[in-house]
């Protein structure tokens, strides 16, 4: 069985070429534009592994993810942080809230898949 993927980001040109790369390694992926639409993606497809953006339309990544880790069905959920908010105090909040891996925009598309790759092997 395939692991799953969720990308979570609001900008096309992000997702994209991450769902094709994601595709390409033979992950099953979905896609969710907001924290909201993000939070009902969770529940229904059950993704390894969250590609999730911080600055979101509503709920934002933080709290996202934070909402994954309150919930012990979630608990073995991945989530790697896409973010341009590359300030220390963002990646510390972001590890912080037990994110797995947190990646600086722009960012390598192969630095990404790699990350993945290492998170669900």
């Amino acid at each position: 069985m395939p692991k799953k993927v969720l990308i979570v980001d609001d900008e096309p040109n992000i997702i994209v070429p991450l769902q094709f790369l994601m595709e390409q390694e033979r992950y099953q992926v979905s896609v969710a534009a907001s924290g909201d639409e993000a939070m009902e993606s969770i529940a229904k497809f059950k993704p390894d592994l969250i590609l999730l953006d911080i600055m979101l339309p509503g709920v934002d990544g933080y709290q996202v993810c934070q909402n994954v880790r309150e919930n012990p069905e979630w608990q073995n959920t991945k989530i790697i942080f896409l973010s341009a908010k590359g300030r220390e105090i963002d990646i510390v909040k972001g590890m912080a809230l037990s994110a797995d891996a947190y990646i600086k925009k722009p960012f390598a598309i192969a630095d990404v898949v790699a990350q993945v790759k290492d998170l669900l092997e």
